[in-house]
């Protein structure tokens, strides 16, 4: 049976600095009871001090609202309010002149930029494709604004939240000779720290490079460095997350099975499998330890044999039984039609072999 590949997308977040409040600040009256009182106060002084102010925060240290002020005169207003005064060199209005310098000189794909009250700058906030000319550009603009302006890293790739679900059973996607090609993602992994899918070795050996659509721009991640087998060892690869925005789960596709735990097959063992062309299909176990020779000629062993139809495009897609994943599909004859032969790669060789677990966390 032909098969594909494909590949999906992933998120990040910033974090910002606070620094002390002015040291010879008037001790602070009682600290106010919560959200609703710090809201209200930083929305009044807000209004008040217009583009005098940079902004306030929160000094965590002691739960008071800090306002930035450019004289004493607001100072005084400030303190009067019931919330403590940091003078600083700049007001709102000359942090907005270097936010607009940046919107009309550094508008560039990787970048976010903001005031930060409380170290009275603008943050410029880079995630890891802005580098090379971009990231010199960059530079050049912010060493304009001097203190004005600093520029911090993000992790991973700034990207909306609304990227491509991947479940277990999942259709992706990869260039291959003479056109794209598709396959079905088998199970959801990780090793602790990082995320992955395994798939049919076959599918990996078209391309390193998977995606989640078929016009391949919602990437997914790469085989770049890791399993990649298709022959006497097996026919099984691995695939690692490396994109943001991405909704990864450990439930079956079309389905609400979630797959909490791997096992072996046995002979007469009841299986289903889900995949990209045919959807969730059921079978029996039918021989264990096979070895398959397909008509391109790749002899594999070790494979399973059950009797669930499958067709083109579902290689790679996951064999489970109720909760407890069994393999990914790797070939077979027939189709779901007339019925057909199938040929599993068991999946908890792979799971011992690399450390991985299945992921955790069932579609909500």
């Amino acid at each position: 049976m032909k098969v594909r590949t494909a590949a999906c997308a992933v998120a990040v977040a910033a974090t910002a600095a606070f620094s002390a409040v002015a040291p010879n600040a008037e001790a602070a009256p009682a600290k106010p009871a919560g959200h609703q009182d710090v809201s209200k106060l930083a929305s009044t002084l807000a209004k008040r001090l217009g583009a005098r102010s940079a902004g306030s925060y929160l000094d965590p240290a002691t739960g008071r609202l800090v306002v930035t002020v450019t004289d004493g005169t607001d100072a005084q207003s400030v303190r009067a309010a019931g919330a403590t005064p940091r003078l600083v060199d700049r007001s709102g209005a000359d942090l907005e002149k270097a936010k607009a310098k940046l919107d009309r000189s550094a508008r560039i794909p990787g970048t976010a930029w903001a005031v930060d009250p409380a170290t009275d700058q603008v943050v410029i906030s880079t995630d890891r494709s802005v580098k090379g000319a971009r990231l010199t550009k960059l530079k050049a603009v912010a060493g304009k604004l001097g203190p004005a302006a600093r520029i911090v890293p993000l992790k991973g790739r700034l990207g909306t939240l609304d990227g491509p679900t991947m479940l277990d059973g999942t259709a992706i996607y990869a260039g291959a000779s003479g056109g794209t090609a598709r396959c079905s993602l088998g199970f959801n992994v990780f090793n602790g720290a990082r995320h992955f899918f395994i798939t049919a070795g076959h599918c990996t050996h078209l391309s390193a490079t998977w995606f989640a659509n078929q016009g391949l721009t919602s990437r997914l991640g790469s085989n770049t460095g890791h399993a990649n087998v298709f022959g006497a060892g097996g026919d099984y690869g691995v695939v690692e997350y490396d994109t943001g925005g991405i909704h990864v789960w450990g439930t079956v596709a079309g389905t609400r099975q979630f797959i909490s735990g791997s096992g072996d097959p046995f002979v007469g063992e009841s299986v289903q499998r889900s995949g990209s062309t045919t959807g969730v299909r059921g079978g029996t176990v039918t021989a264990l330890n096979v070895t398959v020779t397909y008509s391109s000629g790749e002899t594999v062993n070790g494979l399973t044999q059950t009797t669930a139809c499958a067709e083109p495009g579902d290689s790679g897609g996951p064999f489970y039984s109720g909760g407890t994943g069994l393999g990914m599909l790797s070939g077979g004859s027939g189709n779901c039609s007339v019925g057909g032969t199938t040929f599993f790669q068991p999946v908890a060789p792979v799971l011992r072999d690399f450390a991985f677990t299945l992921w955790d966390t069932p579609q909500p």
